[in-house]
């Protein structure tokens, strides 16, 4: 039993061995078994306690027959004579055509260990069939992936993963910049946003908020004072919804949520800037909101009992 162990495991270790065999094998099970609903589940499971059964009673028969044949060699004279089924099989596959006892002396090496001596016999059949097994799989694998070349080196696998990482992580930098709102907006200061957003307020808000935005129609955006506040999520939400009654159009459908995000970033580093004609100002004062530390509190701030 010991030895068919062994012959499973590593006939399951070279096929295994393939390079991203054990990784797609899996990942595509794992992804099948995700996409099964419980009657599909419930199917499965009946057929797999099915095929058990079906192994249960193959062995009990396999049992009953070599029980069976025992029987009927005991009963004749001339089959107990012959070596059974099993015999053959096990000299045929598993421990060869063993050397009977007193002839052991043809086959024992010139030395000892305390004793012990060692018999020169030949490799068991079942090991010299996984030999052959290995030079078999080691052409086919060296022929598919040195010399035609269909089977994915290591390395070229490793490659396609990078890309398929890549791309994946393009997808979700996508998805997270079209997934930008008023409340998620954060004020980017990357150089590559502010030039984009600078671009986009030459196209489309120099008209009326002047080049450097001292303001015309539009407010002037270099002062400290906003009409609709001044903090990243409002300007960003000006910019999306625009201000209909005042003249300035929602620009939601003709930019993307990036493109209002570097737009409203730019805006902001207009702020303390010094303009050629500067608009008054118009809106009251902003301040930034600035969160206290927790230790800067009072402890009656915090809920506890004032100190006496």
């Amino acid at each position: 039993m010991k030895t068919f162990k062994w012959i499973g495991a590593t006939l399951t270790g070279m096929l295994l061995s393939f390079p991203g065999l054990a990784q797609e094998a899996e990942g595509s099970w794992t992804a099948q078994m995700q996409q099964l609903d419980s009657s599909q589940m419930t199917l499965l499971l009946i057929i797999g306690v099915v095929l058990l059964l079906i192994v249960i009673i193959m062995g009990v028969m396999l049992y009953l027959l070599s029980f069976l044949m025992t029987v009927i060699r005991q009963d004749n004279p001339a089959l107990a004579a012959q070596p059974s089924w099993w015999d053959n099989f096990k000299e045929k596959f598993v421990t060869g055509k063993m050397k009977p006892i007193e002839q052991e002396a043809d086959i024992q090496l010139d030395h000892s260990y305390d004793g012990i001596v060692e018999l020169d016999n030949f490799m068991p059949p079942w090991l010299a069939y996984v030999f052959y097994l290995s030079i078999g799989f080691a052409i086919i694998y060296f022929v598919n992936y040195s010399v035609l070349g269909i089977g994915k080196t290591q390395m070229e696998e490793y490659e396609e993963e990078l890309a398929i990482a890549a791309m994946e992580e393009e997808a979700r930098g996508e998805s997270m910049l079209a997934s930008i709102d008023e409340n998620t907006v954060e004020f980017d200061a990357t150089t590559t946003s502010i030039e984009a957003g600078a671009e986009l307020y030459a196209g489309n808000c120099s008209a009326c908020h002047a080049m450097d935005g001292g303001g015309g129609v539009g407010p002037n955006l270099t002062d400290e004072y906003w009409i609709h506040g001044g903090d990243i999520k409002d300007i960003f939400s000006v910019v999306k919804y625009g201000v209909v009654e005042k003249g300035m159009i929602p620009w939601q459908d003709q930019l993307s949520p990036e493109q209002m995000q570097q737009v409203s970033s730019y805006i902001l580093t207009l702020k303390g800037t010094t303009p050629a004609n500067p608009k008054e100002p118009q809106g009251e004062k902003y301040e930034p909101v600035i969160e206290e530390p927790l230790d800067a509190l009072g402890e009656d701030e915090l809920g506890a009992e004032p100190a006496e």
